[in-house]
Formats: structure tokens, C-alpha cells, sequence
């Protein structure tokens, strides 16, 4: 009797340990899931920041204000009022959009690159900034290689960034209201397409 109840004992003793055992191991994995889950949750929350982040420093639309020595164009190819669809992919959902011209300008255009005021990444060959939204710039055309500083925010760290020149074109621009064709948000006076990025819409 007496090995019996020693035997029966040391079974009980083996059988809870394991238990025990077993119980910490669901505890251990149970915490490992929800680790898990909220690294995800946290990840996901990073990636919707970071997306609505890079959203906001997009500013297309504008007031429509214009520098006070632009000059309006005398014969513009798309009249201020009239239709015209874009062929330039400044943006997503800008291809292909009809849009109303707003003002047309005679002026030179420059593709710039620039690194943002507010430490954004490097900006290359942005269009377009034009002569009377730089500052001090001198005699147009600014060459290829040439800095200047912008007095204006198409898009936000723009302003009081010094920019380098890319290119140059002496041109029309205009300024345009247009609907994204992706469905986006209508976008206001947004600042400069030129003659070569519209097309005339079909009648």
C-alpha cells in the first residue's frame, strides 16, 4: 500500500507540473499574440500618419493670387474661362483631367530642385516655379545650375527654400482648376501648367 500511495503521489506531483507547465506556455503565447497585434496596430497607425503626412504637404489648390509684376498674356493659346485637357502628370489624377483656365502668363518657367525648409525629402525637377516667384533672381532666364530662393508655397517647406535651376522655358503658363480623374478633390488656381501640357478639348 504504502508504494502505491508513493507512486500515486509522484504521478499527481508529474501530472500538475505539467499543468502548470502547459498553463504557462498558452500564457506565454497568449502574450506573444497580442504583442503581435499591437506591433501591427502600430505599424498600420505609422503608415496612415506618414500617408496623411505626405498628403499635406501637397498643396496643388491656391488662392489665386498672383505676384503683382506677372504678366498677363496678350494671346494666349487657351483663353482665361475656356476648356482644355491636361497631358502632364504634375500630380495623380492630373493626366487626362479637363480643366478651366484661370489666367494665362507670359513669363520663363523653371524646373527646380530644392530640399524642403521643413526637412522633407529632396524635391528634383519640380514644375514649375516662374521668375516673379523668386527672390532678387535678376535678369530672366535664370541658367541651368543658377540658385535662387522661392517666395511661394505650391507646395509646403517651399517657401524661403533656395532652389536650383534645371531648366528654363520662356513661355505661357497658366493657372487651372481641374477634378482629379483618380476622384480626388476638386483643385483650385493650382499653379502653372504650360501651353505644351493642354491640349483643346473635343467638341
Amino acid at each position: 500500500m504504502q508504494k502505491i500511495t508513493a507512486g500515486s503521489i509522484l504521478l499527481t506531483v508529474v501530472l500538475a507540473l505539467g499543468a502548470c507547465g502547459s498553463g504557462e506556455e498558452t500564457e506565454n503565447m497568449m502574450d506573444e499574440d497580442m504583442m503581435d497585434e499591437e506591433t501591427m496596430e502600430d505599424n498600420m497607425s505609422e503608415q496612415e500618419m506618414m500617408g496623411e503626412d505626405s498628403e499635406g504637404h501637397m498643396n496643388h489648390s491656391s488662392s489665386g493670387e498672383v505676384p503683382e509684376d506677372l504678366q498677363e498674356a496678350e494671346s494666349p493659346e487657351f483663353e482665361e474661362g475656356s476648356r482644355a485637357i491636361i497631358e502632364a502628370g504634375h500630380m495623380e489624377g492630373m493626366e487626362g483631367a479637363e480643366a478651366v483656365i484661370e489666367g494665362a502668363y507670359d513669363t520663363t518657367a523653371y524646373a527646380v530642385s530644392y530640399t524642403p525648409e521643413n526637412g522633407g525629402d529632396p524635391v528634383e525637377n519640380h514644375k514649375w516655379v516662374i521668375h516673379e516667384e523668386l527672390e532678387d533672381p535678376g535678369e530672366a532666364p535664370l541658367q541651368p545650375g543658377e540658385t535662387a530662393v522661392m517666395n511661394t508655397d505650391h507646395m509646403e517647406g517651399m517657401m524661403g527654400t533656395e532652389a536650383e535651376v534645371d531648366s528654363a522655358e520662356n513661355t505661357t503658363v497658366y493657372m487651372i482648376t481641374f477634378t482629379p480623374t483618380n476622384g480626388g478633390e476638386e483643385v483650385s488656381n493650382h499653379k502653372w501648367v504650360t501651353g505644351a501640357e493642354l491640349s483643346e478639348t473635343e467638341e
